[in-house]
């Protein structure tokens, strides 16, 4: 029965397009099942995804949830249409934080949100995405498409991630640190994931924009700021299973400064060595550029160092050449000790 009362429209009309999200999904499965590992029981399309931890190998596992996204960094990717690599940016925030517990990544989860889904770009964000994920070992599961119209100006995006980790009852990290623990750091690819709305501060402050010749590297500005975020998962964790590692700190927003003390014992803190590595150039143009004091570099960004580990002092050299043998350039920054804080000496600039 016709109703003359219907005006024809159509969710299309309203501007989502539901075939379009089920192509995205025929589109990705090659990549998420290039991330399936053991314990992994159903791939994408159902209304929840299973994993089995017994498969996974765990006898008696504590789980572990992370969840973060990749900042004001998107706006580059969005103005440059070079989206590649925020899909690894999105998985190594939640997956470094995870192995600062002590735990292994499991499975990951997304969440992509836009005004209109534009097939190609959704694609080549969830591919780098599995991406991410294929280097750290972990799955992707799971994850949400979200077509919304008039909430995102065009070509918009926004992405956040959700990883699940597991690790054996008693293994959580940080564990037994003491003072007089050697704190070793392992390098970053660059500005990684946080401080990008201080970068793009910079940027404009400098007169350059995204498509200038980067000052700092081969390639333009914008390719070079986007540089992914490293992944320290499989290194960490081979140390980790090594023996010796009381602690990991994952060097985001707020630097060394803020990051360190969150996983020392209350009454400790940290000497810290400026002159054991040398700072990236892009820190050194950014400082230069902006103007910005060696403290507020230290308090905002990387600065060079991507994750730091306290480890008994016994076993630091064994663990810097099991690290350096996973690929990692590891820096002797100082040690634990007995004052709260963080204490600096030397010079970054």
């Amino acid at each position: 029965m016709t109703d003359a009362k219907k005006n024809g429209l159509t969710y299309a009309d309203a501007g989502v397009d539901i075939d379009a999200g089920n192509a995205l999904v025929d589109r990705i499965k090659p990549a998420a099942k290039r991330t399936s590992r053991s314990g992994v029981m159903s791939g994408l399309g159902g209304f929840g995804a299973m994993f089995d931890l017994k498969g996974a190998g765990y006898n008696d596992p504590i789980l572990v949830g992370a969840t973060d996204g990749v900042g004001t960094k998107l706006r580059i990717a969005i103005d440059t249409g070079n989206v590649d690599g925020v899909g690894i940016d999105l998985v190594a925030m939640c997956v470094n934080d995870l192995i600062c517990q002590g735990a292994e990544p499991l499975f990951f989860l997304d969440y992509f949100a836009t005004g209109k889904l534009e097939l190609d770009v959704a694609a080549r964000i969830i591919e780098g995405i599995a991406e991410g994920c294929v280097r750290s070992g972990c799955a992707l599961i799971g994850g949400e498409t979200a077509e919304m119209p008039g909430m995102y100006p065009e070509g918009d995006f926004d992405l956040a991630g959700f990883a699940v980790g597991a690790m054996e009852r008693g293994a959580t990290l940080p564990a037994d640190v003491a003072v007089g623990d050697v704190l070793l750091g392992l390098a970053s690819d660059g500005v990684h994931s946080n401080g990008y709305s201080l970068v793009r501060r910079v940027v404009d402050h400098s007169g350059l924009d995204w498509a200038s010749d980067s000052p700092f590297s081969d390639g333009t500005l914008g390719a070079a700021l986007l540089t992914p975020t490293r992944l320290y998962v499989k290194q960490a964790l081979a140390a980790v299973r090594a023996g010796g590692v009381h602690a990991l700190a994952h060097i985001t927003g707020g630097g060394l400064t803020e990051n360190i003390p969150r996983v020392l014992p209350d009454g400790m803190g940290v000497a810290i060595d400026l002159d054991t590595w040398d700072l990236p150039p892009v820190f050194k143009w950014l400082a230069e550029a902006g103007g910005i004091a060696e403290a507020e570099m230290l308090k905002t960004f990387n600065s060079g160092i991507g994750m730091v580990l306290a480890v008994d002092a016994g076993e630091a050299d064994a663990l810097t050449a099991l690290l350096q043998e996973q690929g990692e350039t590891v820096a002797r920054l100082g040690e634990v000790t007995a004052t709260e804080g963080v204490a600096y000496t030397g010079s970054l600039l």
